[in-house]
């Protein structure tokens, strides 16, 4: 029946691989159960609520990516989406957590419609071949420097903005952590290397497993206040699921009267350019770094994942979290040989567990995922090889948008430089036949709008 459904044979995968892959994701995406509540929680949200509508959303949207499109990439609560909610529509702007909820609702609505009209899928179709190949890089960059951030490899730094860690200083939590991040890399290199099935996963546990040891024995010293916290996890299951009715359908309890509507058009409106860009620069690059584009660069089967993405957030909204999008993450789980949904479907059913199982996900460290995204960004940056490097008006671009991306902390302004520059550069050069169409135009207007007025 799974061969069927999800065609294994066809996409040239098997069903050990595909669990494995899923396996992978999760691991690699657990992080959110932790860090999403930290977030969400400074608008007076329940953390535990959080926890639990963060896994149940990450659940429905993944099997619903699975379902609809076949593919293996999960969804979560984004990152940066979810600071948005907090720290500018809630705090920022003075609104209710369940205003900011309404309005990630009705992107999720708007998404739907744009979905399936074809809207979303004629952008990423727009966008030309050179630079889908640069977002997956960039993507790459991007991934490997937060995972160097996780692990407190990389620290801000006031004078030169960030830096190394002083490994010398609290070396018991920080420097002890950012050390096991660094032997996880290279084990997990070195796994792969000898071309051992699942590297990543097993880099994942045999650096958490390290991590005990050394908390065991007194080396890994627990220190909330630096936000390195215990590897033991203090309890397995937990079935306590009624906090969730704090924040389950809260949506439509939101003070209407208290809406401004120009504010809650350009709140809308923000949620709806950072995610749709973010979503589409994930789904290139993790695509493009699968091979599963076409040989005209286009995704076959994307509206379903479009609409997927769309469906996933304005449900996300109902359980109360922030706008749940397509993560880049996913490539860990295709690095690992995820071709179809049923990777997905693993992603999302090792969600639900974290329902229950949330004490024992909550305990992995993020110096023991770090060295997976920093592998993974390893693997995304090799897309560079398919940029015509002797081609300035297609290289430049190119550049620029795999330089943004890390340096401006954002798929979506990585993709913006990228558009905007490649349509002046060609614009100004004569060349824009058959190089830029008409909706690379009407993109690089909203993005410069954007600029101007957001």
């Amino acid at each position: 029946m799974l061969e069927k459904f999800f065609k294994l044979k066809e996409n040239n995968t098997n069903i050990k691989t595909e669990v494995m892959a899923g396996i992978t994701t999760f691991m690699t995406m657990a992080y959110i159960l932790a860090v999403n509540p930290n977030i969400l929680s400074a608008t007076g949200m329940d953390k535990q609520a959080i926890l639990l509508a963060t896994a149940l959303a990450s659940f429905v949207g993944t099997v619903l990516m699975a379902l609809l499109a076949n593919y293996p990439f999960a969804l979560a609560p984004g990152m940066g989406l979810n600071a948005y909610f907090a720290y500018t529509v809630v705090i920022g702007y003075g609104y209710s957590w369940q205003i900011a909820l309404l309005a990630v609702f009705i992107e999720g609505l708007i998404f739907i419609v744009l979905s399936v009209t074809n809207v979303r899928e004629a952008i990423f179709n727009a966008i030309p071949m050179t630079l889908k190949s640069a977002v997956s890089a960039g993507i790459g960059l991007f991934i490997a420097f937060i995972g160097l951030q996780n692990a407190k490899i990389v620290v801000n730094n006031d004078s030169t903005l960030v830096s190394y860690q002083n490994f010398k200083e609290n070396f018991s939590s920080v420097g002890m952590g950012a050390l096991l991040a660094l032997i996880g890399v290279l084990i997990t290199a070195f796994l792969l290397i000898k071309k051992i099935k699942g590297g990543i996963l097993f880099g994942i546990l045999i650096t958490w497993v390290l991590g005990i040891i050394c908390e065991l024995v007194g080396l890994y010293v627990p220190n909330n206040d630096l936000g390195m916290y215990s590897t033991i996890p203090p309890a397995i299951v937990s079935f306590d699921f009624s906090p969730l009715g704090n924040t389950f359908g809260q949506v439509f309890k939101a003070d209407f009267s208290a809406i401004k509507v120009m504010d809650m058009v350009v709140i809308v409106f923000a949620f709806l350019f950072v995610d749709i860009f973010d979503t589409l620069g994930t789904l290139i690059g993790v695509s493009a770094k699968a091979n599963m584009l076409d040989k005209d660069g286009k995704l076959p089967r994307i509206k379903g994942a479009l609409l997927a993405d769309a469906i996933a957030t304005s449900a996300g909204a109902i359980l109360g979290t922030s706008t749940t999008t397509t993560y880049v993450e996913s490539a860990s789980g295709v690095t690992e040989g995820g071709r179809t949904g049923l990777t997905a479907v693993t992603t999302g059913l090792l969600f639900l567990l974290a329902v229950v199982f949330s004490p024992l996900f909550l305990s992995i460290p993020s110096f023991a995922t770090a060295p997976a995204l920093i592998i993974v960004g390893f693997y995304m940056i090799g897309s560079v090889a398919r940029i015509d490097w002797e081609n300035m008006l297609e290289a430049i671009p190119a550049f620029l948008c795999i330089l943004s991306m890390p340096l401006m902390y954002s798929i979506s302004e990585g993709i913006a430089m990228g558009v905007i520059s490649w349509t002046i550069l060609h614009l100004c050069a004569g060349k824009t036949k058959g190089k830029v169409s008409i909706l690379m135009y009407v993109l690089t207007v909203l993005f410069i709008l954007k600029y101007i007025f957001l």
